[in-house]
């Protein structure tokens, strides 16, 4: 199969580019030394990554100076919320060289910021647990008795670097009590993070569902499919590590309503948890591409190419219902994941095995998985001596 000419530019990661390459579109990727993806059979040349966050206008520069020298416009993709709002805010600059997709630059705003997206919510009646903010410098009486516990306590924007060595590697921290409140204090006040606390929908991670939508220019709905976690890590609020592809028709219709109300285009993901008396709860809408990408395109709805179709002029890959029951695996932090929740050896190894699409795992383009542990161990062995 020839390729299109058109390259695809990937500020994201390895199950994103290969989406990509499973609807025949090659990449040029922004990475790290030694980031699985830079070695992808998918991917044509590779931009040392610059931090969106610190070094914005840095990489502004070095995305137009790659895109220029293309013969055509790049189609852009962002994965991660740095990306997302650094798109957002030079969507300008970037539309001299690119071609995206990207919702209203309000929303993106609305959506990224918690406190911002609480507030939304309460505007427009979206089924969102009550929530309060929280400024670290308020001290632990801060919720005055306004939530019911369990609680869940989250950052505002989601920086890794900032908000790990808070939740300890989770997304977020659940509090039971007043008492966990004013143990987990010292560690907030430390970092100077403002959070969103949050009241808990009980259930485990398997409760947690999503909806996941490409909608055209025109927001008429281009592509859909809906999911569910398996497995996460850290066990609780963590990230995940095992994903199934579903049939979810409720899931589907509220992200299809939420979507008109919000007026939404470009890509999203919805995410909901269902209660035990089976209501759904909204958590949170992330408007940018997602590491879901890659089962979905494995169940027959490739959304990143149907985007790129749409941006190049190219016919739109043909696009009916998901395969409910594909399955995604993160195979060695699902083995943490796994291992922390009890399942034996073999539960990881046959789901493993049977997982449809696999993070940097696959016969037909083994060198992510080989070269990434490669330059891995290497570096390692350099640190030491």
């Amino acid at each position: 199969m020839s390729r299109p000419r058109t390259l695809a530019c990937v500020m994201g990661d390895i199950d994103l580019v290969r989406a990509l390459g499973l609807g025949g579109i090659s990449s040029a990727v922004l990475a790290k030394p030694g980031a699985m993806h830079r070695y992808s059979r998918h991917v044509r040349a590779s931009l040392d990554d610059v931090d969106a966050w610190d070094g914005a206008e840095e990489l502004v520069n070095l995305l137009v100076r790659f895109a220029r020298s293309q013969p055509e416009p790049p189609v852009l993709y962002y994965q991660e919320d740095g990306h997302l709002l650094f798109v957002s805010r030079f969507r300008e600059r970037l539309r001299e060289a690119f071609r995206f997709v990207i919702a209203d630059a309000t929303l993106v705003e609305d959506l990224v910021d918690k406190a911002r997206f609480q507030a939304l919510a309460h505007r427009l009646r979206l089924p969102v647990p009550p929530g309060r903010l929280i400024d670290p410098a308020m001290g632990p009486n801060a919720l005055n008795g306004d939530l019911r516990y369990p609680i869940v306590v989250k950052p505002l924007t989601r920086r890794v670097d900032r908000w790990g060595p808070v939740s300890g590697g989770g997304k977020a921290v659940q509090i039971d009590c007043d008492r966990d409140l004013r143990a987990f204090w010292p560690r907030l006040a430390a970092s100077g993070v403002h959070v969103l606390a949050q009241e808990m929908i009980p259930g485990p991670e398997t409760a947690i569902e999503s909806y996941h939508v490409y909608l055209d220019a025109r927001g008429a709905i281009t592509g859909e499919f809906t999911g569910r976690k398996i497995r996460t890590y850290p066990p609780h609020h963590g990230y995940s590590t095992a994903l199934e592809i579903t049939a979810a028709p409720d899931v589907a219709a509220m992200g299809r309503d939420l979507s008109r109300v919000l007026g939404l285009t470009g890509v999203a993901k919805f995410d909901f948890k269902r209660a035990p008396d089976g209501r759904l709860f909204l958590i949170e809408v992330n408007p940018r591409f997602n590491l879901w990408h890659h089962p979905g395109a494995v169940a027959g709805v490739n959304l990143p190419a149907l985007v790129y179709a749409d941006l190049t002029g190219a016919a739109r890959p043909p696009t009916g219902a998901a395969r409910a029951g594909v399955t995604w695996s993160n195979p060695w932090h699902d083995f943490a994941a796994t291992r922390a929740g009890g399942v034996p050896l073999w539960g990881w190894l046959r789901f493993t095995l049977r997982a449809g699409a696999k993070r940097g795992v696959a016969w037909d383009d083994p060198l992510p998985a080989l070269r990434g542990a490669l330059w891995a161990a290497t570096h390692r062995a350099l640190g030491r001596r």
